[in-house]
Order: C-alpha cells, then structure tokens, then sequence
C-alpha cells in the first residue's frame, strides 16, 4: 500500500470516529460565550452543530412553542425582520438559530440537523456555557439547564454549563474586544467545558450517563482564576440534604453543595440532575457518574 492510500485510510477512519456534538444555550445564537465554545469543540477535534435561540431566552426553563417568523431582527441584528423560524449563518450553515426557547432549539439541533450533518445522532449535547451561574433550586427556571434535561429526556448524554463571569454581549466582541474581560472569560470557559466533555467521551463505554440524568456544571469567576489550567472539577449535590447518603468520595458520602464550592475558590463543580424534577438523584447514579469520571475529579480542601 502506497503511502499516500496509508493516509488517507487513516483520515477517513478517523473523521468515522468523530464525536458529534450539538451546542446550544438559552443566551442567543450570537452571543459571544456560545461561539467561542464552537470554536473550542472544533479546534479539539468534534463534529459541532449550534442550534440555539434566535433571542436571548434566559429564565426560560423548559418551555415550548412552535417557532415562528421573526417579527423582529435576531440578536445584535444577526438576522433581519422576517427570517424563517429557523435559520442559519449565510457563511457558515452550522451555525442556526430557532426563533423559540432553548427546548425547542435543542429540538431542532438533535432531530434536524444532526441527521442533515451528522446522518446519525449526536453523541453528546453541550448546553451553555451560560451567562451567570445555574446554583441549586434555581436551575428549574434556567433555560440552559431546561435544554440539558430536553436532550436527556430525549436520550441523549447532556450537561449543562454555567460561568459567573460573563455579560450579554455580541460574539464579535470575541475579535474587536479580544482582551477584555468577557472575552477572556469565554475562552477560558470554552476550555473548561471542551475538557469536560472530552473527558465523559474518552471511553467507548456506552451510556456515556446513566439514563434520564444531566450535568449541572458551574464555573466560578475568573477574577482569581483567569487561566484554564487554575481550575479543578469536584462532584457536588445541588441542594443541601443531612438526610441523604451521597456516593462515597474524597473521604464522605456528603457530597457539597455546589453554591458553597463553586465560591471556594477555582473549583467547577458537576453535579447529576434527575432531567425530570431537575433534582439530586441517588448515590449509585452519582457513582455511576464518578466512575466514567475516576481520575478527572479532584476534592476540596478539608
């Protein structure tokens, strides 16, 4: 065999293995976190669809309507009156928005668009990261986490990702602004969720989540912690509970609570939702969660 066809082979065996990703947020299609997590997945190697709103869609939850016409322009005048309800970035047609919520994006992502490009279904959903933190019984109003649950409900592996850091703001501040502080902060968050989500797919093993489970994942400020390399990721519950037993680790079967560590100090923490009652789920289903994660977590400091 040439070593040409050698190479060639080998591209395409890899390109068959590409994980497939569909991205979306309750933020808007344009704004500048959601783009840079785009360019973050691709330049690690993913197969990347967006699908987000058309508008920022933020306090949204997991509400659903059929999309419609724009009866205004989209965000930051990224589309004009009178767009489909769904639509796409003329130069790049990865890049869509649906004019709903956040559900009905991840809809359209996962059931239209991921058979026009993929011609398969998405191995995993990234929703987020969001602008401003989703902590405790405060994610069941979040549109982020609500399209998290959809793609779960749905059957397939999600988390949801949040940042403190972050403002409303176009994501051509990414290139006109490329110091300020929501553009750092964006990359920064972009490689903090490209970690994580490399490190859930890096094993064949499937499910890649237990059934019916997201990830609640929050990201602290980058005042402290401006780099990526700053941060380490612990498992964490979403609201208190003396009651209940949590999966035994870092020398406890009381996990923290996320709202407490994520102000610890460069700590992201990941906790497991029930997608139904976005609630804590039992210690097993944390566990199973640990295990695909062994090596990737590390603990507070006592």
């Amino acid at each position: 065999m040439s070593a040409w066809l050698a190479t060639l082979l080998l591209a395409l065996s890899s390109c068959a293995f590409t994980q497939k990703i569909v991205l979306t947020n309750d933020d808007g299609w344009a704004v500048a976190q959601i783009r840079a997590q785009n360019d973050a997945l691709v330049a690690a190697g993913f197969n990347v669809i967006l699908s987000a709103p058309a508008e920022n869609e933020s306090g949204t939850g997991s509400s659903s309507a059929t999309p419609k016409v724009l009866t205004e322009p989209c965000e930051f005048d990224t589309c004009p009156t009178g767009s489909p309800a769904e639509g796409f970035n003329a130069s790049n047609t990865r890049l869509n928005y649906v004019n709903s919520f956040p559900v009905d994006a991840v809809r359209f992502g996962i059931q239209t668009l991921a058979p026009q490009f993929f011609d398969s279904p998405p191995d995993f959903i990234v929703s987020g990261p969001n602008v401003g933190n989703n902590l405790g019984s405060g994610v069941t109003g979040s549109g982020t986490v609500g399209a998290a649950c959809e793609a779960a409900l749905e059957g397939f592996p999600s988390a949801a990702f949040s940042g403190d850091t972050a403002s409303q703001v176009s994501f051509t501040t990414l290139t006109t602004s490329p110091n300020s502080i929501d553009t750092l902060a964006a990359l920064t968050y972009a490689s903090l969720t490209t970690s994580l989500t490399s490190a859930l797919l890096a094993s064949s093993a499937r499910p890649v989540l237990p059934a019916g489970v997201t990830l609640n994942v929050n990201f602290p400020s980058t005042s402290s912690c401006p780099d990526a390399s700053d941060f380490s990721f612990v498992l964490t519950r979403l609201v208190t509970d003396s009651s209940a037993t949590d999966v035994e680790t870092c020398g406890t079967d009381h996990l923290p609570v996320e709202s407490t560590a994520v102000r610890e100090g460069c700590f992201v923490t990941v906790t497991v939702l029930n997608a139904t009652s976005k609630a804590d789920v039992d210690a097993a289903t944390q566990g199973a969660v640990l295990d695909r994660l062994s090596g990737f977590l590390s603990c507070l400091p006592s």
